[in-house]
């Protein structure tokens, strides 16, 4: 697979995450003091939000790891 192949596939794991993060600040508040999420309040998440999120991030882990698997063979073929 050629770089920018790999690099556009990257970007697209980052935009995922982005997406992902967003979300949770948008609807979790942050602990004053440490600046991590604050669960003390038990917030409700939409769940299927959540899921729609989680599962477009994994695929994209998922298809990045078949890349590198993929490249990790040709080159102990070589």
């Amino acid at each position: 697979m050629e770089r920018e192949e790999i690099m556009k596939e990257l970007r697209a794991y980052e935009d995922r995450r982005d997406e992902f993060y967003r979300f949770l600040d948008e609807n979790i508040p942050h602990d004053a003091t440490t600046g991590l999420y604050d669960f003390r309040n038990k917030v409700m998440l939409d769940a299927e939000k959540v899921y729609e999120l989680f599962h477009k991030l994994d695929y994209q882990a998922r298809k990045i790891r078949g890349i590198v698997v993929n490249e990790i063979i040709q080159k102990q073929q070589n």
